[in-house]
């Protein structure tokens, strides 16, 4: 199996002692590209008591393409689709190799607390938040209530 780069080795080691409110980072101890990643839902949103599962991937010519990350907690944000894949510029063509892993999930991170529905993923949700935000927002708490139980 390859070895780690000096980057992730780097940024692992800061992910560790270098600790981002609301976000637990576990490396995989069987795959150094592997990360498991616990995001507390932000307060004064409908995700806030929320605990939410995210994993992240990096890909083999990381960090010249970003890292691959879902959501295994069901969530309701326009951002976010029912298979847990993120819409979130940075993931995507914003993606810079000067950017790292703790960047990414600081993304996230803030894309709970903005949700973007001009920018969707889950058109249902999305649609909703344009039309009923009140109504958008309080299913999004049911789903928070239902499925981000603490661990």
């Amino acid at each position: 199996m390859a070895q780690p780069t000096p980057r992730i080795i780097k940024e692992t080691q800061n992910l560790g002692k270098d600790k981002v409110q609301g976000i637990e980072v576990t490396p995989d101890p069987g795959n150094f590209k592997h990360f498991y990643v616990i995001i507390t839902g932000p307060p004064n949103t409908p995700y806030e008591g929320g605990v939410f599962d995210v994993e992240l991937l990096l890909p083999d010519d990381y960090p010249m393409s970003p890292p691959k990350c879902v959501f295994n907690t069901k969530i309701y944000h326009p951002n976010i689709d029912n298979l847990g894949r993120i819409c979130l510029d940075v993931l995507k063509d914003k993606w810079s190799p000067a950017l790292q892993i703790r960047s990414i999930l600081l993304s996230i991170q803030v894309l709970l607390s903005s949700p973007n529905p001009d920018d969707p993923l889950n058109n249902e949700a999305a649609n909703l938040w344009k039309a009923n935000e009140a109504q958008a927002l309080m299913k999004a708490k049911e789903y928070t209530l239902k499925y981000a139980k603490k661990h």
